[in-house]
């Protein structure tokens, strides 16, 4: 087997703003790995928040030697059973390892990634989509355009210096999307008294469950602020592994597990068993990322009860196709492996 790599500039059509930042841009690293004629990838995208830079992505894959496997088959299982790589990688470059060969693998076995998930059809299932913080005007506007695609969900962010803020972008957004799902997501800004204080607001405006409404680094204290909120409070950024995972199993509603954030399709599927009987239930997530990064989790979607894959919807261009969502709803392919395409004339090749 052999790898290459490329980086690609993924812009979004417009900043998103989030408690602790405000994102434009954001490089891509992808990684092909080829054998026997058939090409497999994967996609690893930067984060400030993980601390992983474009230099770093490139150097931590070019450093994954594939040539060690005769196979593809026998390199995943390597990587599926903790037997390589060696080294402490981040969970986002073992993601990006473990896609390109479950794409190269379902290519050769001529099965798509869900079914070597043990899946029998293409997961079908409504995402949410993010309205970051912005004018009340231009929360309103994006509401009522996204329920006239057809969404379903929205999840509006929130963390603002005045709290006032997101209470009144919330009521605008209910106001102009009356029927749709509420999801909030405050990115871990707010201290104990201030959720509170404000989560019977948001219960009261039909918010359906919050993300990691405090600051991460205190699971008891979000534990326990579960168990006296009116609504579900999902752990995001507290819940980054399995083992964190398991501290938090049967004290909070929901975790939000990321394939970038845990290490990939195995690694949440571990995360999911776990889950198994606590009480606690699974949302799936994402960063901004392209088609290629988002679709291992939509192979998975169907076994979570919120699905927050909406990253590449908020592109300028995905260089990618195959998955959907425009209309709320994304779909793995029963094409084999990840059942994307490259649009070539659309990337941004660095």
């Amino acid at each position: 087997m052999k790898s290459t790599l490329r980086t690609v500039r993924l812009a979004l059509a417009e900043p998103l703003r989030i408690s602790r930042s405000t994102m434009a841009a954001r490089d891509a690293v992808w990684l092909t790995v080829e054998h026997d004629g058939l090409r497999g990838h994967g996609e690893a995208v930067t984060s400030v928040y993980h601390g992983l830079d474009t230099e770093t992505l490139v150097r931590l894959l070019s450093a994954v030697d594939l040539s060690r496997f005769p196979d593809p088959e026998s390199a995943l299982e390597a990587l599926r059973t903790g037997q390589w790589p060696v080294g402490d990688l981040p969970p986002a470059v073992t993601a990006a390892v473990e896609s390109a060969l479950l794409d190269l693998i379902g290519k050769r076995a001529g099965a798509p990634v869900h079914r070597l998930l043990g899946a029998a059809a293409p997961p079908v299932v409504a995402t949410a989509r993010t309205i970051g913080i912005t004018t009340l005007a231009r929360a309103a506007a994006q509401a009522r355009n996204l329920v006239a695609s057809g969404f379903a969900i929205i999840k509006v962010k929130a963390g603002t210096p005045d709290p006032e803020d997101d209470v009144e972008r919330v009521r605008v957004i209910r106001d102009a999307a009356p029927r749709a799902r509420l999801l909030l997501d405050p990115n871990g800004a707010w201290s104990v008294a201030q959720a509170d204080t404000l989560l019977p607001r948001f219960a009261a405006l039909g918010v359906e469950a919050v993300e990691q409404p405090l600051a991460p680094g205190d699971p008891d204290a979000l534990g326990a602020l579960a168990e006296r909120a009116p609504l579900p409070v999902i752990a995001d950024e507290d819940a980054v592994d399995l083992a964190d995972v398991r501290r938090l199993a049967g004290r909070v509603h929901g975790v939000n597990v990321k394939l970038a954030k845990c290490g990939g399709v195995h690694a949440a599927l571990r995360i999911r068993d776990a889950l198994e009987g606590s009480g606690t239930e699974l949302m799936l997530g994402c960063l901004t990322a392209s088609t290629l990064g988002l679709a291992p989790a939509v192979h998975l979607a169907d076994r979570a009860r919120w699905a927050d894959l909406d990253g590449h919807l908020l592109l300028a261009h995905d260089p990618w196709d195959g998955i959907g969502g425009t209309d709320g709803v994304v779909r793995a392919s029963d094409r084999p492996g990840l059942g994307i395409e490259e649009v070539a004339a659309r990337a941004d090749v660095a």
